[in-house]
């Protein structure tokens, strides 16, 4: 199991919360997503050998956030 934690940047609600949660929960191999828009963190758990970051990225790029690339912190 991997983690990544990313910077997103709009997040303002709960309802951006559940957006960005909802998005990565349906894709493959993302076991948990927890976002927090109060610190603009997406905290995220997935399978490393199914799904690589650049996947993870562009989900949540297509439900109309930004995603820092200063905030990228593996583990």
């Amino acid at each position: 199991m991997s983690e990544l934690s990313l910077h997103v940047k709009g997040m303002k609600c709960e309802e951006c919360v559940q957006t960005v949660e909802t998005a990565l929960s349906q894709v493959a191999g993302i076991e948990r997503a927890l976002a927090d828009y109060k610190s603009g963190f997406v905290k995220i758990e997935y399978n490393g050998y199914n799904l690589n970051e650049n996947e993870i990225v562009n989900t949540i790029v297509q439900t109309g956030y930004i995603v820092s690339t200063e905030g990228i912190n593996y583990s």
